[in-house]
């Protein structure tokens, strides 16, 4: 009995001392990844500002084919919305939203997991590289005080989504690539219809 009540305290003490240090860990955590696409700024700013298109290339969307989907806002620019909704541990549900742009720079959207305590922001910084653009996708997301979300945060929300934000760049540079080397389609203007006109005959006086 004695034994089971010190293993008791210490497990009750390891777990203050975790709790403890976890608050001095950083409240906020950042990191980025970053792709070079043969593609003009302006066409991959297009391209990511909105979700219609966002499944296309997601690390995410092939985890749970039967994830439903739901879209709301504008189709483009601040407030796109889009929510899902999985019975899939993996995938779970929540939503994204645009909230703010700079044309052809920046796209910043606020990531909603469904209830977690979290603040988080996704940021797509597009700048000139060369002929093409250097995308940096990023999140920063506010930890608050909670131990166990800076723990988190620390340990594994960078292993974990860093690997994903890789995967999905990788599927995104080609799509891009491919819009970009497809010629603009050209229209030939068709000459006006001219409609025959009847003239009315006058005898010479």
């Amino acid at each position: 009995m004695k034994i089971l009540k010190n293993l008791v305290l210490g497990l009750a003490v390891l777990i203050a001392l975790l709790a403890v240090a976890g608050l001095l860990l950083p409240a906020q955590t950042h990191f980025e990844r970053s792709v070079s696409i043969k593609a003009n700024p302006s066409l991959v700013y297009g391209y990511l500002n909105g979700f219609k298109q966002f499944n296309q290339w997601s690390p995410w969307a092939a985890l749970d084919p039967n994830t439903s989907y739901s879209y709301s806002g504008p189709e483009s620019g601040v407030g796109a919305r889009q929510a899902w909704v999985s019975a899939d541990a993996n995938v779970g549900s929540g939503s994204q939203e645009i909230i703010a742009v700079t044309p052809n720079e920046q796209i910043q959207v606020k990531l909603d997991f469904g209830g977690t305590s979290t603040e988080n922001i996704s940021t797509w910084a597009i700048s000139p590289d060369g002929e093409g653009s250097r995308l940096t996708w990023s999140m920063t997301s506010e930890l608050g005080m909670n131990p166990m979300n800076r723990w988190f945060g620390y340990l594994l929300l960078e292993r974990f989504v860093g690997a994903d934000y890789e995967r999905g760049l990788a599927s995104l540079k080609p799509q891009l690539e491919a819009l970009a080397s497809t010629p603009a389609p050209t229209t030939t203007a068709e000459p006006p219809a001219v409609e025959p006109v009847a003239v009315e005959s006058v005898p010479a006086s």
